[in-house]
This record gives C-alpha cells, sequence and structure tokens, in this order.
C-alpha cells in the first residue's frame, strides 16, 4: 500500500468544525493543531481514536563490544523476560491507558523461543557496525516489511492507534550513528549519555562512532536503507516499518523517543510521503532527539526528561491524542446552543 497525501477538503473541514466548537477561536492551542493532524491521518473530520496497541521491537547490538553502553547485552533478554510477567513500565502505563503490548523479537542475542512473544528473529543481534556493517541491506529490508506485519496485525484486530516502543542495549549508538548520518549533525552534538554512562564513556562513544561512520564509507549521497543496514538497529528497522505501514493504512502512529524518532527519521528518508504523519509523543534529554525533532520540524506533544524508551512517553501522551479525538466528536458547537 502506499501512502496517501492528506486530502485537504478533510483538513479544511476540521479547521471549520474546530471554529464552531463552544470556546474561543484557537483556544486548545496544540490540542487543536493534533485535531487537524488526526483528521488528516484518518481522512475523517471526526476520527475515533481508541484502543491502542504497543507494539514493543527487541534486538541486540553488536557495538556494545566497544563499551558503548552502561549494562551489559544480557539485560535485553531480562528486560524481555520483564515485558513478558508485565512488571516494566511500558506494561504499567499500558495497564492505565487500557492498551495491548506486543514484543517482538527482530535480534536479540539471545534464544527466546520459550517467550510467549512475537518471534521474528532475523540474526542474532546486528554486527559490530566499527568493525562491520551492521547487517545485510536484505536484512533491514526484512526488518521493515515485519514492521509492516505488526502493524496489520494489530490495525486488522481493531486497534485504532498504534505505539512505537523498543528494547535494546546499545541502541543509542545505533541511533546516533542513524541520525549523524543521514542529518549531517556531528556526532558529538548527537551523541547523549544514554542508559547512563560517565563523561569518560561518552567521549570514547563519540570517538567510535565518528570512526565507524568513516569506516562504513557513509556520505550524504549513500541511500537511507544502506544507511539502516550500515549504523542502524533491527528494531529501529521494524519501527520504521511500523510507521510506514499505519500511514499507509490512515492509522495513527504515536512516536515514542530518541529510538523511535530514528526509525521515524529513516521512515522519512525511506518514503518522504509519510512526513504528514508523523507525530513524536515526547521530547527526550537524549541530545540526539532533539536534532531529529529539529531536522523533522516537529514538535514533540510532552516535555518529561524521559529516557526510558520502551514506548513509555508515548504511552503518557495517549490520553492527549484521545482528547484531540473526543473534542472532535463530542464537544458542542454554537450551532447545537442555537448560535
Amino acid at each position: 500500500m502506499t501512502i496517501q497525501p492528506f486530502d485537504l477538503a478533510i483538513i479544511e473541514q476540521a479547521k471549520a468544525h474546530l471554529d464552531q466548537l463552544t470556546k474561543p477561536l484557537g483556544s486548545l492551542g496544540r490540542v487543536e493543531e493534533l485535531a487537524v493532524q488526526l483528521a488528516g491521518i484518518t481522512g475523517e473530520v471526526q476520527p475515533v481514536i481508541e484502543k491502542p496497541a504497543i507494539i514493543v521491537a527487541a534486538a541486540d547490538h553488536g557495538i556494545v563490544n566497544e563499551g558503548v553502553s552502561a549494562y551489559p547485552q544480557e539485560v535485553t533478554a531480562l528486560m524481555i523476560d520483564n515485558f513478558v510477567k508485565g512488571g516494566a513500565a511500558i506494561n504499567v502505563f499500558a495497564r492505565q491507558i487500557g492498551a495491548a503490548v506486543t514484543v517482538a523479537d527482530v535480534g536479540v542475542n539471545y534464544e527466546l523461543g520459550s517467550q510467549p512473544i512475537a518471534h521474528h528473529k532475523i540474526r542474532y543481534g546486528t554486527g559490530n557496525f566499527l568493525l562491520e556493517d551492521a547487517m545485510t541491506e536484505e536484512e533491514a529490508a526484512s526488518a521493515v516489511e515485519i514492521g509492516r506485519q505488526l502493524a496489520v496485525a494489530q490495525i486488522e484486530k481493531g486497534h485504532r492507534l498504534l505505539i512505537t516502543g523498543e528494547m535494546g542495549i546499545g541502541n543509542t549508538s545505533a541511533s546516533s550513528a542513524l541520525t549523524a548520518a543521514i542529518t549531517g549533525a556531528k556526532v558529538a552534538d548527537v551523541v547523549g549519555f544514554g542508559t547512563g554512562i560517565n563523561q569518560e564513556t561518552k567521549q570514547q562513544k563519540i570517538a567510535i562512532i565518528e570512526r565507524a561512520l568513516t569506516n562504513r564509507g557513509i556520505t550524504s549521497q549513500t541511500p537511507p536503507l544502506s544507511i539502516l543496514a550500515k549504523v542502524g538497529g533491527l528494531e529501529i528497522a521494524t519501527l520504521a516499518g511500523v510507521i510506514l505501514e499505519g500511514a499507509a493504512r490512515r492509522v495513527p502512529v504515536l512516536i515514542d523517543g530518541f529510538i523511535s524518532s530514528a526509525a521515524a527519521l529513516a521512515a522519512a528518508k525511506l518514503e518522504p510521503e509519510v512526513h504528514p504523519y508523523l507525530m513524536i509523543a515526547h521530547q527526550s534529554v537524549e541530545d540526539g532527539h532533539r536534532i531529529v525533532t529539529d531536522y523533522l520540524q516537529i514538535k514533540p506533544l510532552l516535555q518529561l526528561d524521559l529516557r526510558l524508551g520502551e514506548g513509555t512517553g508515548a504511552a503518557l501522551a495517549y490520553p492527549i491524542v484521545e482528547a484531540a479525538s473526543r473534542m472532535m466528536r463530542e464537544m458542542a458547537t454554537f450551532k447545537d446552543l442555537g448560535m
């Protein structure tokens, strides 16, 4: 399926409806902007946003062998067990908003066959992109396709909004490399403290990613799928697929923090038509996230100083999105009041 441009007639009808609601013009600020975007995404002046589904894509990263993370790679598999048992932050926030959580293994470096999750493992973690490409272009394309399939499965179950989440030790390194490669930003401006590294490790991380981008031969002319394969992550490519398929099927996708936004950045490079559909839930404290949001010219909904991932910021932002849709459907107009 291809991504269709917004129907300008629907956009104008949505704006006109907003102006008839019983409130001063523009008084609900960005909630009104969000309502218009939802109308554009869904093709409905009064969109129904309900039954959110959270897709948590999980994968490991070979770059952790360079000591770029505060945690060992084994934590990825341990956290998946935590997700399954309902003990992670995303489980808590999902219960609050009544969301279903799907955990998908697309590249965890551990055998998870006994876990009740979506099994789509492409390989056992990416390669160390300092020394070799993270994956082949075929593997990157497969991960994008898996993301599309995961989105379709949830949409066909009746979910009217998707939330992107991820888990993978080392994924801020992959996201930082991807962001620098696509935007042209300096690596030093993109790299943050990730899961809690110290200043010394941060400087090492910057130097490693700078060397890696040189070693991988990435230039401004490198195609986006190739960049994704050279320095990206399997879970990042998967979330790019979720974002693209949601747009193609006109179902809103609420994008989480830095890792999910790096996936959105990749998606926008793979299919530029997706750009109007992008909704970013919150501004992470990761330095690279502001690089991404500025590059995409998207203002996130919340600023809560989060840096957890998993889809947590998007789950917290979901009530605002639902409120925007309810406003369009349930709020009285001046005509209703006889004015």
